[in-house]
Formats: structure tokens, C-alpha cells, sequence
């Protein structure tokens, strides 16, 4: 068995059942289809109803995972230099009400997002529903030639964020969708509000650490030079490290920080 299915677990059919049940209810529908996805995730179990909504199942295992996780993270950001800024959350009910809230927030100021539709709990599960996008592509699958040429989008969208006091947490190719020609952000996490200089850095050391395999060190700095001032790109070297150690990172650091520590000083010239 695949690491992220036991760590995941499987919910049981009788509680999966009185969730879709209780969706049917709550939308006034008499029956619904469902699809259930084989999604690389680790912290719930993800299914499409009706081509129309997506649905995450979290339950109390996938809560403990994501607690496990974000100690990891927080040690991980110990050792970049800065205290830990990864929140966790105790129940399946309040990572559902966060993901709600994180992605309602980001369409608020303009950052897309799948539309939030509601969080609830059903017999000890969160329960998720977004608006389902039938016609994506995660960033990992587009050509490289047209990763480059969106990547100051990317940046300009993380701009915005973090221009609002707000930062992603899990920027990484697989919450970056393609979709009717745009990028959306998914899976956002949570972090410490008063902690918006760490947050932003770690975010921009992820993207960086997203496209460097895909258009080159020097492209990728480029791109978010010409959004984020000298300052900023230092300020994403020291995280640098910390990312590189995550499995779903592999990226040349050093040749990364050599061309943010380059673009820093021709932008104070």
C-alpha cells in the first residue's frame, strides 16, 4: 500500500454514505453520482458530485496527519531561522472551516480560487464543498514553455496575498491549477497572521522551488523580480533549505540562491 493511502486511512462506506446523504439534503437533490478521486493526498478523501461540486472528506486520522505534518513544518521553520508560523488544527470540522475560509478569503481580494459553497461535520467528518472545475490542469502537467510565460502570474497572484496580510503555507505545482486559461490557488493552509514577513518569504522560496526545475534558476528569479523588491528576494534564501528537505520539492538551491543573491544586487544598483 502506497504511504499517503495508509497514512489517509479509509473511511468507512456506512459514513461516507451519510455524507452524501446528507449533501442530497442539504441541496434539496433526491439522488446525487458521485466520483471518487485517486488523489495523491494525504489529508482527506476527495470526490466530485454531480460534475458540479468537490467535496473533501476529512476525518479524524487525516486531522492527527495534518498535526504531525505541521510539527514537521514549524521544526522546519525553527531551523530556517524564525519560530514556528504553521498552524494545526484538533478536529476534521476546523480544517474544513479553515480551507472554507482561507479560499473565500483569497476570491475576496481578487485571487482565484475554486467558489467555497459550504464546511460542515457529519457523524465526526468535515466536510468540504467547493465548486468543481471539470477542465484543469495542475501546473506539474502544462509544458514547460507555458509554465515560464505564466510565471509572473504566479508571482503577481502571491503578491496579492501577501499584500493582504494573507500567504498560502503549501504552495507547491500540484495546488496550482490551469483552468480556462488562468491559475487558480487550492489547498491553502494555515499560518500565523502576525507573521506575514516569514509566511511571504517561505511562499516565495516555494514557488521558486516550483518553477526552477521547469524554466532554470535565472527565469524563475526573473519572474519574481519583477514583482518583488531586492529585500524580499533575499529574504526567501534563508527557507530555501527547509523546502528542499520536503518530498515534494526537488529543485538546485544553491544555484537558486546564487541568482536571488545576483538579482537583489542589480535591483539596489
Amino acid at each position: 500500500m502506497d504511504i499517503r493511502q495508509l497514512a489517509r486511512g479509509t473511511v468507512e462506506w456506512s459514513r461516507i454514505e451519510r455524507v452524501i446523504h446528507t449533501l442530497a439534503e442539504r441541496y434539496g437533490r433526491e439522488e446525487v453520482r458521485v466520483e471518487f478521486l485517486e488523489a495523491d493526498n494525504w489529508l482527506s478523501t476527495p470526490c466530485v458530485i454531480d460534475d458540479e461540486w468537490f467535496v473533501k472528506i476529512v476525518s479524524r486520522q487525516n486531522a492527527l496527519v495534518h498535526a504531525l505534518l505541521t510539527t514537521g513544518r514549524n521544526v522546519g521553520a525553527v531551523s530556517s531561522g524564525t519560530g514556528g508560523f504553521f498552524d494545526r488544527f484538533d478536529t476534521p470540522r476546523e480544517m474544513v472551516e479553515h480551507e472554507y475560509e482561507a479560499t473565500r478569503r483569497m476570491r475576496e481580494i481578487g485571487v482565484n480560487a475554486p467558489r467555497p459553497i459550504d464546511a460542515f461535520e457529519v457523524n465526526g467528518l468535515g466536510v468540504l464543498v467547493l465548486e468543481y472545475l471539470p477542465a484543469f490542469e495542475s501546473l506539474e502537467n502544462v509544458p514547460d514553455a507555458d509554465v515560464e510565460a505564466r510565471a509572473p502570474e504566479l508571482f503577481e497572484m502571491l503578491s496579492t496575498l501577501h499584500e493582504h496580510g494573507l500567504a498560502h503555507g503549501d504552495l507547491r505545482a500540484e495546488n496550482i491549477l490551469v483552468c480556462d486559461g488562468e491559475l487558480y490557488f487550492i489547498d491553502a493552509t494555515s499560518v500565523h497572521e502576525d507573521r506575514v514577513a516569514e509566511t511571504s518569504a517561505y511562499d516565495l522560496a516555494c514557488a521558486l522551488a516550483v518553477l526552477e526545475p521547469r524554466i532554470g534558476a535565472r527565469d524563475a528569479v526573473y519572474a519574481a523580480s519583477t514583482v518583488y523588491d531586492p529585500n524580499s528576494l533575499l529574504s526567501a534564501r534563508r527557507f530555501l533549505d527547509f523546502v528542499r528537505l520536503r518530498p515534494d520539492h526537488e529543485f538546485d538551491s544553491t544555484t537558486l540562491r546564487s541568482e536571488l543573491e545576483k538579482a537583489a544586487d542589480l535591483g539596489r544598483r
